[in-house]
């Protein structure tokens, strides 16, 4: 059992002692008993900080905004900032790092297990119509307080699908960790939901993909929220396109178009398939992508299937190790090859 305190009193710690300029976390939001992403700069403002299976963010977005932020005011601070990051979070911060996007020395991790407690489901919580100012997970239930009194719910029934399926709830990648390793402890096996959507037929699962892709309105939330998605501009959306006082009118007119902006089902497919390849050995299942779409467009199957194929064809698991090469900058002569001879 994890002991919030210990956490509040790491996070005060070090911003007392000046070791890191501050500390990503989250503390109770407005809106019920969900948490919310919060950044603490002084020692008095960690008893903000939560920890619960509401605590679904993936907090290293905003170590990518933070070194935008620094990029644009060309900062060097000298010191690092800390993120309170579960198993998934410190696997991202992980291929941050392999991608050379920050340095290992530039991010303290307080590692937290989510000891197979897993995450709430924002749309199955509202599916039974649970009001509730506070949750805890007992080892197979969810404890939710509410004015009735108290209400159980077995964990798989509230659970967010990619905690059912993780390998991997403990932050192997950290300074300070709290919690034990009960890794295997996942309801359902690996890319289940997958396996399950594949037991379609090829024509069944293409006119699916079809009605998703036509229920896109490009709203880019999903490029937003993934700290994957860091370019200065986005390949696939022309209006990112960086315009300075040095860009000349022929550049803006000339700048190449892979698609266009309007959500039709041709375009969203581009949209959605390339991201989808970018993501490809760089994915850790965060899901976060999904969380925010405003249709319910289910992109996790898209990324497990990239997953999925990394994992199974090279052996590669994202976010294992910050020395392993990335998945498209290695190649081993025993890697399948046939289709390219």
């Amino acid at each position: 059992m994890i002991n919030i305190q210990d956490i509040r009193d790491t996070a005060r710690d070090m911003l007392a002692k000046n070791e890191v300029r501050a500390v990503v976390g989250y503390r109770r939001g407005t809106n019920g008993m969900l948490a919310e992403p919060v950044v603490i700069t002084k020692p008095e403002e960690a008893d903000q900080l939560v920890w619960d299976p509401t605590c679904f963010h993936n907090l290293s977005l905003y170590l990518v905004e933070d070194r935008k932020f620094l990029a644009h005011v060309r900062e060097n601070p000298g010191q690092p900032i800390a993120i309170v990051a579960k198993g998934c979070d410190s696997r991202a911060c992980v291929v941050l790092m392999q991608e050379h996007y920050f340095k290992r020395e530039d991010v303290y991790i307080i590692g937290v297990s989510c000891e197979g407690s897993g995450v709430l489901n924002e749309n199955k919580i509202s599916a039974q119509n649970i009001r509730a100012t506070d949750v805890k997970f007992d080892g197979d239930d969810y404890v939710f307080t509410t004015r009735a009194g108290e209400k159980r719910v077995p964990a798989k029934e509230l659970m967010a699908d990619r905690c059912m399926e993780c390998r991997q709830p403990y932050p192997k990648e950290h300074n300070k960790v709290f919690g034990e390793d009960k890794s295997g402890r996942n309801y359902a096996e690996p890319f289940a939901a997958l396996k399950k959507f594949e037991e379609r037929d090829p024509v069944a699962r293409w006119e699916y993909w079809e009605r998703q892709f036509d229920r896109c309105i490009r709203c880019y939330a999903c490029r937003s929220v993934c700290p994957m998605c860091y370019c200065d501009e986005c390949v696939v959306d022309s209006t990112s396109f960086p315009v300075t006082g040095q860009t000349t009118a022929e550049e803006k007119a000339n700048r190449v178009r892979w698609i266009e902006r309007s959500a039709e089902r041709a375009e969203n497919i581009t949209y959605h398939m390339t991201r989808a390849l970018h993501l490809a050995g760089r994915c850790i299942d965060c899901n976060e992508c999904e969380r925010v779409c405003p249709v319910n467009i289910p992109l996790r199957l898209l990324n497990n299937k990239m997953e999925r194929e990394a994992r199974e064809q090279f052996g590669y698991e994202p976010g294992a190790s910050i020395g392993a090469p990335a998945l498209v900058a290695s190649f081993l002569d025993n890697d399948p090859g046939k289709f390219i001879r």
